[in-house]
């Protein structure tokens, strides 16, 4: 990895040395993708089934994985494995349970209550990858928040192995957040299935999960549709964006960087810092750890696009990272809060050279399903109220409409929608017209009080 110093690069140069690698992606996987979709949409199992064994070499015996192999598999796993997931699963809990949003009303005006109800979305559908490897900590970081909100109807889809099973650490994962509906499907046909719904796999109302750039174009395209379903947001390829000074270990800082890379071939790793010497003993770092990393082919393909960056200062390294708004934001730096104040996009941050990425990954309790490519400028990751509603209601005696609806009247009568007008006016003349029949008290006549 060369050093790139940011003061010599020119505006056009800037923005090609933080191109992501997935904005190359183009028109292959736009069409890639749509021509799956129809395939799912007009010819739903028998679709899977040819893609699942095109595409993933696998033919399961049935999509759906009947809820005794869950608990089979869940039951045979290595039991520190187990453990593991049922700790991590825990610190996810509390951790999303104490930001979970509740209901309130409030009295806007006499007589006139308003109020804000949080309802579960109906049926929601989580994609697990399973690529390149297994996912069991997707399935936590989207089970548990769905669990939380009381989901009715989980649905959850995951590649199969090669012999058309489910991963058995996906299954425990599953079967801990109690999701009994587990279907081996992957890829754009996984979310053309929930999207569309097909005899085994049933239509979803929402979609959720990371994944490659044919999965985030698959969610993308069908959230567009007409009656389609919702998404979570753009979760694409992995990425990590670091920021250091020169007191940062360059070992540890290696060690974060390669940790995305070795996600995937299109994942992406950039370090920002005011210290030549940090990047360059980086580099080297990079160089040598990668060597022994049993997914190096991966991790390499990753590092071709990947950059380490050399600002004049923090500040700079700051405004920067914020126009690039990273998934994942390391601040390696002496006084990471300090720094932190100045951060305004990123998907999650870690602070100082203790908090690796990787807790956030699976076990800290924070969210690891969070927004790619950008899309950390307008939101965040993934949380409980993501598979909820939330509806507001409105309630007026005579007297509250009495009291507010002359602002109604006037606004509609500014707007034109005389009906809308009408609406109120009318319920204001009935009570003027009881409150007259009854000597001044107000005559109801149907009106709840």
């Amino acid at each position: 990895m060369n050093v790139l110093t940011w003061t010599e690069l020119d505006e056009t140069e800037r923005v090609e040395a933080l191109r992501r690698a997935t904005a190359a992606a183009g028109a292959e996987v736009t069409e890639g993708v749509a021509a799956i979709l129809a395939q799912v949409r007009d010819r739903g199992d028998e679709a899977l089934r040819e893609l699942t064994d095109r595409l993933d070499g696998a033919r399961p015996a049935r999509l759906e994985v009947p809820v005794a192999d869950r608990d089979a598999a869940a039951a045979g796993l290595d039991p520190e494995l187990r453990a593991a997931i049922t700790e991590a699963a825990g610190r996810i809990r509390a951790f999303h349970e104490a930001g979970m949003q509740s209901g309130y009303a409030v009295e806007t005006a006499p007589g006139v209550v308003c109020e804000r109800v949080v309802r579960p979305i109906r049926r929601v559908g989580l994609y697990v990858p399973a690529g390149s490897a297994p996912l069991p900590s997707t399935a936590l970081m989207l089970g548990v928040p769905a669990q939380l909100a009381g989901c009715p109807e989980v649905v959850l889809c995951t590649p199969p192995r090669p012999d058309g099973s489910a991963d058995p650490a996906v299954l425990a994962a599953a079967a801990e957040c109690g999701i009994s509906r587990v279907f081996v499907v992957g890829g754009a046909q996984a979310v053309a299935a929930m999207a569309y719904g097909t005899d085994s796999v049933p239509r979803c109302d929402k979609i959720f999960g990371p994944g490659n750039a044919w999965v985030t174009e698959a969610k993308r395209q069908v959230s567009t549709a007409e009656g389609g379903p919702g998404i979570d947001m753009p979760a694409g390829p992995s990425e990590v964006l670091v920021i250091a000074d020169a007191s940062a270990d360059p070992e540890f800082v290696a060690a974060d960087l390669l940790s995305q890379a070795e996600h995937g071939p299109d994942s992406q790793v950039v370090l920002l810092t005011d210290s030549r010497a940090l990047a360059e003993a980086v580099a080297e770092e990079v160089e040598a750890q990668v060597e022994t990393l049993p997914r190096a082919a991966i991790a390499r393909k990753a590092l071709a696009s990947s950059r380490l960056v050399l600002t004049p200062d923090l500040a700079t390294a700051v405004e920067v990272s914020n126009d690039y708004a990273p998934e994942h934001l390391i601040l390696a730096v002496r006084d990471p809060r300090t720094l932190l104040a100045g951060i305004e996009r990123a998907g999650s941050v870690f602070l100082g050279m203790m908090t690796p990425e990787t807790l956030g990954d699976y076990c800290s309790g924070t969210n690891h399903v969070l927004p790619t490519a950008g899309a950390a400028r307008f939101t965040g990751g993934v949380n409980v109220s993501a598979f909820q509603i939330a509806m507001t209601v409105q309630e007026a005696t005579p007297a509250g409409l009495e009291r507010v609806g002359p602002t109604a009247v006037v606004l509609s009568g500014a707007e034109q929608l005389h009906a809308h007008q009408r609406a109120v006016t009318r319920r204001l003349d009935r009570i003027a017209a009881g409150r007259a029949g009854t000597g001044g008290q107000a005559d109801t006549d149907g009106v709840r009080p």
